[in-house]
């Protein structure tokens, strides 16, 4: 048991969604907040006939305050919630696992009545304690630099799954996640979207692996999991709605005229990959741990930008991040070195002088050293651990 840093965010006063993926530690957070609110689960099959029969009884049946987890299983739950919260000036606190069909009922339902809240995986260091410095303003301690950088092996490769991170030995981590994937990444997702196929959704999982930082092309994850392009679709929106994978759409106000509007996938957490056995160059690890733990901060409230993006020209020139902040545009690339040379920075320059926004220059590194070169920070990617925010 840890605190999460999501936990201030949390009032016993008002009624709240968490988002978040199969065994994230939603549940494990709302019971540790609220011990005396009563608890149901709609994973239990008689919680889950009951609601589907009789949702309104089942609310009831809760009292005043009351905890619903998994309600994503039975959407039209939140009408239910709704006349607890207008009429009974009820506290629900609810869990979803996946966002389809869920969010647009409680946008039609629940409208100001409750706070949406996102809990991801646990951040780098997360489990060892508060966050202890900035990304951008503060500079840890070398020593602390050091020992984060021996950490990062282990990080990237199981990921940050609250019971993966109880579990001291790598065999004991394989088996939790190896677990995982053949329960709450496949069979579990496919029973609540209606899929049919588990092959082609572990074929194509499988290949958004190999695809990782480059463009989405949907018509090679059909082929490649032998499925039409609509159910390959289907397939990958299912793995966006469930958290399991994030994107990163094409920036459209960069300096180029022309550029790459299709999207990037990366998955949300390294312990995802890692049990489906996937194998990923390590530069492709590298970027999507770092991607995954910022896009992880921005859930959490602690990066305040709506929205990440990539930038490609159609002239090739790539930059791995993009985000905006108030007026400031933060252009990020992230390099699976320790000592990068100029061509690695070039492309930021480049971008920083085309545009005529206020741009921030961020080159995230495998070394432990803090450098500016021609505008870009340079900043080691052990500076993640424990770090809350920008």
């Amino acid at each position: 048991m840890f605190t999460r840093w999501i936990e201030s965010s949390i009032s016993s006063k008002r009624s709240v969604l968490v988002l978040g993926p199969r065994r994230a530690g939603k549940t494990t957070l709302l019971k540790k907040l609220f011990p005396d609110f009563c608890y149901v689960t709609l994973d239990d099959l008689d919680a889950l006939a009951w609601a589907r029969k009789d949702p309104k009884g089942l609310v009831m049946s809760i009292g005043p305050r009351g905890i619903i987890d998994e309600i994503q299983r039975v959407p039209e739950l939140t009408i239910a919630v709704k006349y607890a919260i207008d009429q009974k000036d009820a506290v629900i606190m609810m869990t979803g696992s996946s966002s389809i069909g869920l969010l647009d009922s409680t946008a039609d339902t629940m409208a100001g009545r409750i706070d949406i809240l996102n809990l991801p995986t646990a951040c780098w260091g997360e489990n060892d304690g508060p966050a202890t410095h900035g990304l951008l303003n503060d500079k840890p301690p070398l020593p602390e630099l050091m020992n984060a950088a021996r950490m990062f092996e282990d990080a990237a490769t199981y990921g940050q799954f609250p019971e993966v991170l109880t579990q001291s030995d790598p065999g004991q981590k394989e088996r939790v996640l190896k677990n995982y994937r053949d329960t709450y990444f496949t069979r579990d997702l496919m029973q609540l979207a209606n899929l049919e196929n588990i092959e082609a959704l572990l074929t194509i999982m499988n290949h958004l692996a190999r695809s990782t930082g480059s463009t989405l092309d949907v018509s090679n994850f059909a082929r490649e999991a032998n499925v039409s392009f609509p159910t390959a679709k289907k397939y990958l929106n299912t793995l966006l709605q469930s958290q399991l994978v994030f994107k990163l759409y094409g920036y459209q106000d960069g300096p180029a005229k022309r550029y790459i509007k299709s999207a990037k996938t990366y998955f949300a957490d390294a312990g995802i990959v890692q049990g489906l056995n996937a194998k990923l160059s390590f530069g492709q690890r590298v970027e999507n741990f770092v991607l995954a733990e910022l896009e992880k901060r921005r859930k959490i409230g602690r990066i305040p930008a709506d929205r990440f993006f990539f930038y490609k020209s159609i002239s090739g020139h790539e930059i791995d991040l993009v985000f905006e902040i108030d007026e400031t545009v933060y252009a990020v690339e992230i390099k699976a070195a320790e000592k990068p040379g100029p061509r690695d920075i070039r492309n930021l320059t480049e971008f920083s002088r085309q545009t005529q926004a206020k741009c921030e220059l961020i080159l995230f590194y495998l070394g432990t050293e803090y450098r500016t070169v021609d505008t870009v920070r340079l900043i080691p990617i052990a500076a993640l651990y424990r770090a809350g925010g920008l």
